[in-house]
């Protein structure tokens, strides 16, 4: 891993207004090209909205050559890894919907996560994806979660197994103030980063998405001794500028006491 610099995007996603947030986001794209970013992160479905309910078969789409070419495009001409999210809809089924995030690379065909936690409330809704992926660039191992996936300690052990650096937890966790869904995520994400060796950089959707949900905006970045590296309560739309440091993983995954996972009991707890 080299040292990177993120672009944590913590964004206003309407519900069905696809236009207005493919137009937001392209915005962000370009202002964090300009600052020189490596990498940008967008929330949880931020071009389609989030929803949990039946509105989600109106504006979920699928995956088509307008997105596609549009942020292919994007990356290659600006030198940025882009990573957004929409409802899925898969072509030829409109009933199976995936809460998806796309990974594009310059100059690099795209690549996909599809949430594999679904949340009670989304299970009616949304098929659970099945592959626990690892994305390479920038000359770094990375994984994806999508919110409700964070609670679940083994996906990120299996995701630390392949050898990922920084595991990217895109949100659309509603209600609450930034405090405290910020005390709730260091609950479970600061476990996530010190037990398995890796950085953690989660961020959330901000404001009214029109449906009656409203988003707590947050940003936070947890090194892989599980302390914070940054973080922002701010509520209002902004980009989260935030450099990952090397020497921070080398001198954790150097420790023979404080790096945890090659020690796991594989014959014990297989994955």
């Amino acid at each position: 891993m080299k040292k990177l610099t993120l672009a944590l995007v913590v964004q206003n996603c309407v519900a069905g207004e696809f236009e207005i947030n493919l137009n937001s986001t392209i915005d962000f794209v370009s202002r964090a090209a300009v600052d020189k970013a490596d990498i940008i992160i967008f929330p949880e479905m931020n071009l389609t909205g989030y929803t949990a309910g039946k509105k989600i078969r109106q504006i979920a789409r699928p995956l088509s050559d307008q997105i596609t070419e549009k942020f292919s495009s994007l990356a290659g001409n600006l030198g940025i890894t882009i990573l957004t999210g929409l409802a899925e809809q898969v072509s030829g089924d409109e009933d199976r919907i995936y809460a998806s995030h796309l990974v594009f690379h310059p100059g690099k065909p795209v690549e996909i996560y599809r949430k594999i936690h679904t949340a009670p409330n989304e299970k009616p809704y949304f098929s659970a994806g099945h592959e626990a992926r690892i994305f390479s660039g920038r000359q770094l191992k990375f994984g994806i979660q999508l919110c409700y996936d964070a609670h679940f300690p083994e996906l990120s052990t299996a995701m630390a197994e392949q050898e990922a650096d920084v595991i990217f937890l895109p949100h659309a966790s509603p209600r609450g103030s930034s405090r405290e869904k910020y005390e709730s995520w260091m609950r479970h994400l600061s476990a996530r980063a010190f037990d398995n060796g890796i950085f953690i950089a989660a961020v959330n959707q901000t404001g009214d998405n029109g449906t009656g949900l409203n988003f707590p905006g947050l940003a936070l970045v947890l090194g892989p001794d599980g302390n914070i590296v940054s973080r922002s309560l701010d509520n209002k739309e902004q980009i989260h500028r935030v450099e990952l440091d090397p020497e921070i993983l080398e001198h954790v995954r150097s420790h023979r006491m404080r790096y945890f996972l090659p020690n796991r009991r594989r014959d014990l707890f297989p994955l």
